[in-house]
């Protein structure tokens, strides 16, 4: 039986005539290439947006292109499903959540179609993400300028069905401004070009006939009705269909030959057509770019300020308030910017760019910007920036603010609900002094930031949506700054659309007769309703809790964590951390997340797994759901990289996580053979050292790896380490009392083991640095201090507890002494400073964190102490070196230290791949039901860099598994760091 529309009092809710999943997954999967997807889990993941709501959908289709999606719809129109269009999921009103079937074009629709360099236009797939089409343009001189802040994973698609905007909006417009056509489908199947036609022309089809006379009809009430400010955004786009120029919604002129219906759907969130192709418009870079940090001593008059500086005419004027400052230095990978753009305790910074062709007009424009604010008593409070690199650095902080806002720790959020209210320059002082009263009076406060320019502040007030109390809070202030924003002829939806959260004010901002209008134009495209129910017509009530992420009676199953997760309040903090922003899914080769970038299926994404395992220890994936197997498989193939550690603004620790989630997993399911010979690999290295030859035969006897892959899980399309029968042996070495050693060199076992000629190569660059080495051996004279990793990556925490207790006896009378802890292997050496503060008593951990020093951050603090009497020289026949990062170097910041070592080398020139995680991850790599996945991880961009570096080029890679990987994988020996500059000694 067909589903009846949604209607107002349910808007995505499912009802019991909705077709039986089983038979409706089934009708689409015979009709479709793409991945359907009508599981549980996979349901939970996409139940949430980076909103606060969570609606889980009917099932969800993957489409490999634009017949997929044609079939889908013609399946749902035939059925009365509901369909709703989906990108990188990160809208923050919900729109992109609701009881339908979602349809995720982020995977393989992402293509640029057709290249026009001559009038600078594209046509492109939807899902195509921003970051990766402007990379794209790059050579060829243009870019796309709706530079939103998300630009690292919205796709073109969602933001035209959001008519996002973007810092630079004030000189290039939003997506209205820069789309040109869009070939959409129907819900009735057929296809349709949407753009530009002129006024006298014959109507293509009734549709677009009934369109035309709406705009005639409605042309004075649209001038009446619909503010003339650059960001407004709310309701659909029907001044497009006006034959007057109402002056609003645009940055252009007038003089409109005709209609634009293309910008009807800009901004319709998907309520009204599925977009499969999409025409831009394309913008010359400019050549030259200045930056002014203005620093105000009160938020009011930095806000005050703003309509005078954009008469300068800048590209973008941009807010960051002292929250936003605070947080930002608790954040590793921004606390150097802030600290070099930021001077004294500022209330609030604005920052300035000018940019265009003319080098010296924009330095001209940049002191007019000094004199100005001179002439507002604030001489001197304007950090000039003129160096590409460091305004780079500076606006990645500002385009990182959303989630920086959300990395308070904590039940209370600031939430998004009246995030982008937009009002006059010269009202926006006033506006937002009001509105921090309007917080204070219900007991709170609000985060500020992004467009002052243009009179569009991302505000949101901090609270806790799992208390009834704070909902009613959330309802009363959107009710009361909505009414400040009518007051004053603004806009209560300046960029970030309407969704869930504003859809039902648009009849206090509009009035009746043009949400009348608006409910005339879904109409006349969809009929039946089914086209992302529930968002701009027929709305539910914004503070529904039912349709929130937090519903009532929301609890957390009890669970006796094996970590220490009192830094969030507990491990269910931990998890909630996630916002569901998406910094995860960026396009850029950072560090996280690397499983994804391989796959590109949200299942495979930092913010998948903390979404299913909370909806997991909240119960909604029915009992047992944190120990199944359904679990086990989204945790797969995360590799412990830590990236999210330091690139998720908001501090999801996935790597920690999937560590408590095996606790669980391995205690109730055991371990597999394979999970014991990782895990136990430090107990029995000596004896297999021992027996090296006979436990190297593996690789050597032509198929016996793939015979054994079967019982041992190891892979037989990869070789493992060989064992060495002559392992590097600390107790062969004279101890050094810790009142005589400037260091301690702690060897891993892996390095031991495997590679012992690293250790000696570190040992023999120390001494020649004139430094007294003490090489860690236990306290009780038996086997090698160990970090307890390889037990971690089973879930063995107890063992791995036991493990750093030896290492901690081991090293505890260097470390009373403050002598710097120097290891080798990275995932070792952080291991002291991050795991092993759940490992140990909190003195321990934070006596020994500071300590911790890479082999190459130790070299460089001595360096630049004047303490390292270190006399290298150029290695013959090699200028060259190419640098992978281990993950844990680059989740720690400590690859600089990496560069400057290797500069200390006469004649040698550094260059850092620029990619995630190699694919090894430890043993990840080795493992059979995941090689295929750290084959693909690797050709990302390292394998392929490895392959076309010159013979003369030295590989460089400190971690273990890295080094085999490029072995395996490129067919290229690479080396330690220690090599390198042991290399470099004189003979």
């Amino acid at each position: 039986m067909p589903m009846s529309p949604p209607t107002a009092a349910q808007p995505a809710g499912r009802t019991a005539s909705t077709p039986g999943d089983g038979r409706l997954a089934r009708r689409i999967k015979d009709a479709v290439e793409g991945e359907v997807l009508f599981d549980a889990f996979s349901r939970g993941r996409y139940s949430t947006d980076a909103s606060a709501y969570q609606i889980e959908p009917i099932g969800v289709v993957v489409p490999h292109g634009a017949e997929d999606v044609a079939a889908v719809m013609a399946i749902a129109a035939e059925e009365g499903v509901p369909v709703l269009p989906r990108g990188g999921g990160t809208s923050q009103c919900g729109q992109t959540v609701g009881a339908a079937i979602v349809i995720d074009v982020s995977k393989h629709m992402k293509n640029v179609l057709e290249l026009d360099l001559e009038n600078h236009t594209a046509w492109v797939e939807p899902g195509l993400v921003l970051d990766r089409l402007n990379a794209f343009l790059k050579p060829h001189g243009l870019w796309f300028p709706v530079d939103v802040s998300t630009g690292s994973r919205a796709t073109i698609g969602g933001m035209t069905g959001n008519n996002s905007c973007g810092a630079r909006s004030l000189h290039y417009g939003n997506m209205r401004d820069n789309v040109r056509a869009v070939d959409a489908f129907l819900i009735d199947g057929s296809r349709m070009r949407f753009g530009e036609i002129p006024w006298d022309s014959e109507p293509q089809s009734k549709l677009v006939a009934d369109l035309l006379d709406l705009g005639r009809r409605e042309a004075d009430e649209i001038a009446a009705r619909f503010p003339p400010l650059v960001r407004r955004v709310g309701g659909y786009n029907i001044d497009a269909l006006s034959p007057r120029d109402t002056g609003s919604g645009t940055v252009r002129g007038s003089n409109r030959p005709g209609p634009n219906l293309a910008h009807l759907l800009v901004g319709s969130e998907g309520t009204l057509a599925f977009s499969s192709r999409i025409q831009i418009e394309l913008a010359r870079i400019p050549s030259h770019k200045v930056l002014g940090i203005c620093h105000f001593p009160t938020f009011y008059k930095a806000m005050e300020s703003t309509q005078h500086i954009v008469k300068l005419g800048p590209a973008a004027v941009e807010l960051v308030d002292r929250t936003m400052i605070e947080l930002s230095r608790a954040i590793p990978m921004f606390r150097d910017t802030i600290d070099a753009a930021v001077k004294g305790e500022p209330d609030a910074l604005l920052l300035v760019e000018f940019a265009g062709e003319d080098r010296d007009e924009q330095h001209r424009k940049l002191r007019h910007l000094v004199e100005l604010m001179g002439d507002l008593g604030l001489p001197g409070a304007v950090v000039e920036v003129t160096d590409p690199a460091f305004q780079r650095q500076v606006w990645e902080v500002r385009k990182s603010g959303l989630n920086i806002m959300m990395s308070m720790k904590g039940d209370g959020k600031p939430i998004s609900f009246i995030e982008d209210c937009a009002v006059r320059l010269e009202d926006l002082a006033e506006y937002t002094d009001r509105l921090t009263n309007v917080f204070s009076k219900h007991g709170t406060t609000g985060t500020w930031y992004a467009h002052a320019s243009v009179g569009c502040l991302h505000v949101r007030p901090v609270l806790n949506l799992k208390s009834e109390i704070d909902v009613k809070k959330m309802r009363a202030i959107a009710e009361e700054a909505f009414a400040m924003v009518r007051e004053y002829k603004g806009s209560h939806s300046g960029e970030h659309g309407d969704g869930l959260v504003r859809s039902e004010f648009h009849e206090a901002m509009f009035g009746p007769r043009m949400v009348a209008s608006f409910k005339e134009v879904k109409r006349a495209f969809d009929p039946r309703g089914l086209m992302n129910p529930g968002k701009i017509v027929d709305p539910s009530r914004m503070d529904d809790r039912s349709l929130l992420r937090f519903k009532p009676g929301y609890r957390i199953e009890p669970i006796e964590t094996a970590l220490d997760w009192s830094e969030w309040g507990g491990f269910s903090g931990a998890v909630e951390m996630c916002n569901n922003n998406g910094a995860c899914r960026k396009s850029d080769p950072g560090v996280m997340c690397p499983s994804f970038r391989a796959t590109g299926e949200e299942k495979d994404l930092t913010r998948g797994r903390a979404n299913t395992l909370r909806l997991a220890i909240s119960g909604q994936l029915g009992p047992d759901a944190l120990v199944s197997d359904e679990m086990a498989e989204t945790m797969k193939l995360c590799v412990g990289c830590k990236g999210c550690k330091r690139e998720c603004p908001t501090g999801v620790d996935m790597a920690k996580m999937k560590i408590e989630f095996l606790h669980h997993y391995k205690k109730r399911h055991g371990l597999t053979l394979r999970d014991r010979l990782v895990a136990y690999l430090p107990r029995y290295a000596a004896l297999a050292s021992a027996l090296a030859p006979l436990m190297n035969l593996r690789d050597r006897i032509p198929g016996l790896a793939r015979l054994l892959e079967g019982v041992t899980g190891f892979t037989g399309r990869r070789s493992l380490p060989q064992w060495r029968w002559q392992p590097f042996d600390a107790r062969a070495l004279p101890a050094v009392p810790p009142d005589k050693a400037d260091a301690v060199l702690w060897v891993d076992t892996f390095t031991a083991r495997f590679e012992p000629e690293n250790a000696e190569a570190a040992l023999a660059v120390l001494a020649a640095a004139g430094k007294r080495i003490h090489v860690a051996r236990a306290a009780d004279g038996g086997r090698a201090p160990c970090c307890g990793r390889t037990f971690l990556s089973a879930g063995l925490v107890d063992e791995a507890r036991a493990e750093a207790k030896r290492t901690w006896d081991a090293l505890a009378p260097y470390v009373e002494k403050t002598i710097p802890i120097v290891g080798l292997e990275p995932s070792c050496l952080f291991s002291l400073k991050d795991e092993f503060g759940s490992l140990l008593a909190k003195e321990q951990a934070a006596a020994v964190a500071p300590l911790a020093l890479t082999f190459e951050e130790y070299l460089v603090r001595e360096h630049k102490a004047g303490r390292l009497a270190l006399d290298l020289k150029p290695i013959p026949g090699a200028a060259k070196a190419l640098v992978h990062g281990h993950c844990h170097q680059k989740a720690f910041a400590a690859m600089g230290a990496v560069e400057a070592a290797l500069a200390l080398v006469p004649g040698l020139e550094s260059k850092v791949v620029e990619s995630s995680c190699c694919g090894m991850a430890g043993a990840f790599g080795y493992d059979a039901e995941t090689y295929d996945a750290s084959m693909r991880m690797g050709e990302l961009a390292l394998l392929p860099a490895a392959r076309a570096a010159g013979p003369e080029t030295i590989l460089v890679a400190d971690g273990t598994s890295c080094r085999h990987q490029i072995d395996h994988g490129a067919g290229r020996d690479a080396v330690h760091v220690a090599r390198v500059l042991a290399r470099a000694l004189e003979p």
